[in-house]
């Protein structure tokens, strides 16, 4: 087991006393049989009032509602969580599925669906032109291989490079351009598994790293395939591993846009200013 803190620091300056609308909070890590709780505090200023409440997919949201005008808003977010995922290459494929191509059960289909779906008919030339430089239909071979293949491909092909602008770059922006971040890369997987019929889901969340004196951690964004038998298993296409200890799962989704850590509103004047911090702390 090992134990991390997280901090995640998120600050907003305007330019005049402004009035907050409800902001909708995703910062407390998915608890499960491999990631528990340890204690957790959100301290906001202006004082809000929380609901707190399960999203669609299950993921923590908080939403803060505000009373008092206020010309910043502080959102500190300070979690310890157990961490039990140390052995994420431990787990056993379905055998109808432990070789690829297969088909998922009826029931299976009908859930996974929407996480199948690219979205675009038909799957751009652009990414089918990109998947067979990894793989060749008619070649057999083991699922867990195929989509490892893929997880080191996209870091050994295309430059990472950090985008504070918001917004998440399309599978085919990403191969246009050669480069993209963390989220980008996650999409781009994401595009390549669902092109193959597999069902994938986009992954926000925090990476330990080993501490410099500029970097004390992260958030993070990785992608998840459902491998029948194993269930959701993380892929991280910027480190092209296996997702395991040191990555802290928030939020999933079937769009990457739909889980920021904090998404909200205001009425006063534009220009506000944003800053943001994260450490991640081994903790003994």
């Amino acid at each position: 087991m090992q134990r991390y803190q997280v901090l995640h620091r998120t600050y907003y300056n305007f330019a005049d006393a402004v009035r907050l609308n409800p902001h909708a909070l995703r910062l407390r890590p998915r608890e499960s049989h491999d990631l528990h709780i340890e204690s957790s505090r959100l301290d906001i200023t202006p004082t809000a009032t929380l609901r707190w409440q399960r999203d669609a997919e299950d993921n923590s949201l908080a939403i803060a509602t505000f009373d008092t005008p206020t010309r910043q808003l502080l959102i500190e977010s300070t979690v310890v969580i157990q961490q039990f995922n140390e052995a994420p290459l431990d787990f056993l494929v379905a055998d109808y599925a432990t070789y690829y191509p297969f088909t998922d059960t009826p029931e299976d289909l009908v859930v996974l669906g929407p996480y199948r779906s690219l979205g675009t008919l038909p799957v751009p030339d652009e990414l089918v032109a990109w998947v067979r430089k990894v793989w060749q239909p008619g070649e057999r071979i083991q699922t867990y291989a195929l989509l490892q293949r893929f997880c080191t491909h996209i870091p050994q092909t295309l430059v990472y490079r950090s985008r504070e602008a918001p917004g998440v770059q399309s599978a085919v922006e990403t191969l246009a351009l050669g480069t993209g971040s963390c989220r980008d890369f996650a999409n781009l997987f994401m595009a390549a598994a669902r092109s193959l019929g597999l069902a994938a889901r986009f992954v926000s969340g925090y990476l330990h790293v080993v501490p410099t004196q500029s970097d004390f951690g992260a958030t993070h964004a990785w992608a998840e395939v459902f491998l029948p038998g194993a269930g959701w298993k993380g892929f991280d296409p910027t480190l092209g591993e296996i997702a395991g200890t040191k990555h802290i799962p928030v939020a999933v989704a079937r769009l990457p846009e739909s889980v920021p850590p904090v998404a909200g509103s205001y009425v006063g004047l534009p220009g506000a200013g944003m800053d943001v911090g994260v450490w991640v702390t081994d903790l003994p």
